[in-house]
């Protein structure tokens, strides 16, 4: 079985899923005139305007989905690993994957918007849904959200409920399988509760998770602050192969740095749109810039204060696959909490544990949570009405059993197979919005046009020309009381 999973899993992340994530960034990074950098005042601005309705979400809390999404166990283990088989070159690899795919993060989440669609009372949009109106073709949708409901429903829970159960166990000393059970009964209150409920515990979860562990490490690399210069360089030059230590293991920082930056960040991965569909705005590039900020959260942010926090104070290893260990300060651990854990220990003695398995468990918890909104969101495109409450019924126990199975794996086996869905969708996906460029930059160009003007842009696919935008041609323009905003 392992030996299976890791062979599916070399072909899914061969170097051409490296280089497509990467070209993709680069291609919209370019085609969009740097949109990520031209457009940060506006990230920040829109990310508090609009409201929620009936059907919709706010902006913000569109964004908390989102980085409840990213923000998971990839920003703590994640780093872990990518600096334990990259060395520390690959964080340098994830910041580039986070500036460029922030742009690739824009065009998936504006499509998100332009093809959405209302079910049931409320906004339903993702890969499956711009795949099938904009490229028209039901089969790849069919594809896509298949893929995405056996990947968020199945496979990545277990990685976040591994990595809690993992953190809390070391810090307190309680059963993985108490861990679990505590975990898919708390999950299962919130998802029962729908789409709302998860938005309502994302916003106030996820603000305040990420601040409270960048304050953390803040003061962390305050306390080591001498060695801060070092520390940068060492990275920089790690990820050109000049430092000699790392010298050899250059292609491991590029590969690493990417494949956890995009398990981190998710840009281009297909995540994302569901959230940004869900959003009530009067323009899909409103929600699109919202979602761009969000991978600056997640890596340059996040991910950074994990990074500073081990490297800083020394507290890891980096044993690349084929190579004999480089460096060996933490003796035989394997890459994953505990080298956080170690890290923040180092400076404040017996605070290190408790503290990483707790960020552990807000930001894990709230990744499956997400994952929950997509499996389901998926599941609904798949399923006619008939079928859909019972089928929906059992993803909920899916992923509430998938949590308790998780919880008690080997981390590697978890990992594994977190790394199939996740690379799976990024293939996906990523040739999705390739095809579906012209109709993302349209929307971009006719929301600056707009701004350049004075409006408030305001989204009319029928004037540019964008077939298929059913939401927006048919009801958008309805009477204002049948969409009553709260």
């Amino acid at each position: 079985m392992e030996a299976f999973v890791n062979w599916l899993n070399d072909i899914i992340w061969s170097q051409a899923l490296i280089y497509l994530c990467l070209g993709a960034g680069l291609f919209y990074s370019l085609a969009t005139r740097f949109m990520q950098i031209r457009h940060v005042k506006d990230m920040i601005k829109l990310m508090f305007e609009g409201k929620s309705s009936e059907a919709g979400v706010s902006s913000f809390q569109a964004l908390s989905m989102a980085l409840s999404g990213r923000v998971g166990t990839g920003n703590i283990a994640g780093v872990a690993t990518a600096i334990a088989y990259g060395g520390p070159g690959a964080i340098f690899w994830m910041w580039v994957m986070a500036f460029l795919g922030s742009a690739s993060g824009y065009v998936e989440a504006a499509l998100g918007q332009v093809y959405k669609t209302k079910q049931q009372g409320q906004f339903r949009g993702g890969p499956s849904f711009y795949i099938e109106k904009g490229l028209k073709l039901k089969w790849y949708a069919v594809l896509f959200a298949v893929v995405t409901v056996i990947a968020t429903g199945m496979l990545l829970p277990g990685v976040q409920a591994n990595s809690i159960a993992s953190g809390v166990e070391n810090a307190f000393g309680i059963s993985p399988w108490i861990t679990g059970i505590f975990l898919a009964a708390v999950l299962g209150f919130i998802i029962y509760g729908g789409v709302k409920r998860i938005a309502n515990v994302a916003q106030v979860v996820v603000p305040f998770m990420a601040l409270g562990y960048i304050l953390v490490a803040l003061i962390i690399v305050l306390l080591n602050i001498s060695e801060l210069p070092n520390m940068i360089a060492l990275i920089f030059k790690s990820a050109f192969g000049t430092e000699a230590a790392f010298g050899g293991i250059l292609g491991a920082a590029i590969m690493w740095g990417v494949k956890r930056g995009i398990y981190s960040n998710e840009a281009g991965q297909g995540t994302a749109p569901h959230a940004a569909a869900a959003a009530e705005v009067s323009h899909p590039a409103k929600q699109g810039i919202v979602q761009a900020f969000s991978v600056y959260v997640d890596t340059l942010f996040v991910c950074s204060a994990t990074a500073f926090m081990i490297l800083i104070t020394g507290k890891y290893n980096v044993t690349p696959d084929g190579v004999p260990p480089i460096v060996n300060n933490l003796g035989d651990m394997g890459p994953g909490p505990g080298y956080t854990q170690h890290a923040v220990e180092s400076v404040l003695p017996g605070f290190g544990a408790p503290f990483v398995a707790i960020a552990l468990l807000f930001f894990a918890f709230t990744t499956i949570m997400a994952y929950y909104y997509m499996a389901e969101t998926n599941l609904t495109y798949l399923n006619s009405k008939v079928r859909r409450v019972w089928s929906e019924h059992l993803l909920k126990l899916v992923i509430m059993g998938m949590v308790i199975f998780g919880s008690v794996k080997s981390a590697d086996l978890a990992w594994t197979l977190g790394d199939i869905g996740v690379g799976s969708m990024a293939w996906l996906n990523i040739i999705a919005i390739l095809l579906l460029t012209k109709p993302a930059l349209k929307v971009l160009k006719d929301y600056e046009e707009q701004k350049k003007a004075g409006k408030d842009p305001v989204f009319d696919p029928v004037k540019l020309g964008i077939e298929n935008a059913d939401f927006w041609e048919k009801e958008y323009n309805a009477p204002k009381e049948k969409r009553k905003t709260s």
